[in-house]
């Protein structure tokens, strides 16, 4: 593991998931209580620098963000069966392991979020509090045609990223915006996906399982994001006690770039610190 002054680590480490071996990327930066962010489908841990959650969040905390397993550079295994939920929730486990993190704030944003809440559910004694942006405790069939187009992961399949790329400018209708495009680029599209067949008859976060959360919990979503906007009704219904917020204007894609994503979220998470010192 390499590490700078004050116990900061610097470039890239790699944490080894116990139950497939899959080295999972991840990077540690700043001082505090930590926070781990997950990235959505298709990105990688490089959007939360873009979108300035390095800097603010690591003026007073950890900031710990990781690839998700078929994400950036970690392991990209081809096969549907190694995306199974309790995988990707290993692979954050096993991250804080490396890092001998007892427990820590977990953010996630779209799938990111869906890994969150598993990882709750499974871990609660490893969470120190939950925030979903865009999120949704189950994915279901069809996700990704809605998302992108009909037919989209048989396109990643037979095209490759070219050819899913292409299909997704003919449905839409105008071109993919270059940072889009960069991003999709940098994935393998077999690993990409097999992740999506599998994530589409992934089990959900059962309801019992969302109502015994016992850490606090943020929910965002968008006002032009009606799916992810019919989940956080659910999850409200199971966590009376979650603060919510409805972001006026934004898609799914531009939640965690929302003006107000981020200072909500650093609010949330400065007030349940500030709870956890004088508890």
């Amino acid at each position: 593991m390499s590490s700078g002054c004050g116990g900061i680590l610097l470039g890239m480490d790699y944490a080894t998931n116990p139950a497939d071996g899959s080295r999972i990327a991840y990077r540690s930066t700043g001082q505090g209580t930590p926070i781990v962010l997950l990235h959505g489908t298709a990105l990688s841990q490089a959007i939360w620098r873009g979108f300035g959650y390095l800097s603010a969040l690591g003026r007073t905390h950890r900031v710990i963000t990781l690839d998700l397993r078929g994400h950036g550079r970690s392991d990209k295994p081809h096969a549907s069966t190694s995306y199974g939920i309790d995988l990707f929730v290993g692979d954050v486990i096993a991250v804080l392991d490396a890092l001998d993190v007892p427990a820590a704030h977990v953010v996630g944003y779209s799938l990111g979020a869906r890994v969150a809440l598993a990882v709750a559910a499974s871990h609660p004694d490893r969470v120190i509090s939950l925030s979903s942006v865009a999120g949704a405790p189950g994915t279901g069939l069809g996700v990704f045609d809605r998302v992108f187009f009909d037919g989209a992961i048989a396109a990643l399949e037979l095209g490759g990223m070219a050819g899913f790329l292409q299909a997704w400018e003919r449905a839409s209708g105008h071109p993919v915006d270059s940072a889009t495009r960069m991003a999709f680029d940098a994935n393998d599209a077999a690993a990409l996906a097999a992740y999506m067949r599998e994530a589409e008859r992934l089990p959900r976060v059962t309801d019992a399982e969302l109502a015994a959360l016992p850490m606090p919990v943020l929910l965002l979503a968008g006002t032009r994001d009606r799916e992810r906007l019919t989940a956080m009704e659910h999850l409200r219904a199971q966590l009376p006690q979650a603060e919510w917020h409805v972001l006026d204007g934004a898609t799914h894609a531009d939640t965690p770039r929302h003006p107000q994503t981020l200072p909500l979220l650093e609010a949330f998470v400065d007030r349940v610190d500030e709870g956890r010192a004088f508890a």
